[in-house]
């Protein structure tokens, strides 16, 4: 009986993993917005605020020129580029982190700093696409 526990706790939690972490085949379909111009002023300007509303944002992107977008989207990416870095590493402290101890308080504090980050970046994605759909338009 203890082996099945310990059984459909590992599947659990190696679903969860997958589900935190993503699956590698979506960085593919990320948009990547061109390269900017090395002399944007626009990249001081703006930065990557996941706290800003989207509404906020919108109205921000349409006052800005192409390269002022460019560098606003670069920004964000950067953003969330440095939270998945973030993410993965807290990750990777959550796998090491032996069975018998998963329900332990250092797991539940990797487990809510991996919920937040995923927020964060979740959050930075959608204000990326405001500035992504306006460049493309």
């Amino acid at each position: 009986m203890k082996t099945v526990r310990y059984m459909a706790l590992c599947c659990l939690l190696a679903a969860w993993m997958i589900a935190v972490a993503g699956c590698k085949g979506k960085k593919a379909e990320e948009p990547t917005p061109p390269a900017a111009p090395s002399s944007a002023p626009a990249a001081a300007e703006v930065k990557a605020d996941e706290n800003v509303p989207v509404a906020e944002v919108k109205t921000e992107a349409d006052k800005m020129d192409v390269s002022q977008l460019r560098a606003a989207a670069l920004t964000y990416k950067e953003a969330i580029v440095a939270k998945k870095t973030e993410l993965e590493k807290v990750a990777a402290q959550l796998k090491e982190i032996p069975v018998t101890e998963l329900l332990g308080e250092k797991a539940k504090q990797l487990k809510s700093q991996v919920d937040s980050l995923t927020k964060s970046v979740d959050a930075l994605k959608a204000r990326f696409d405001v500035f992504y759909a306006k460049l493309k338009e």
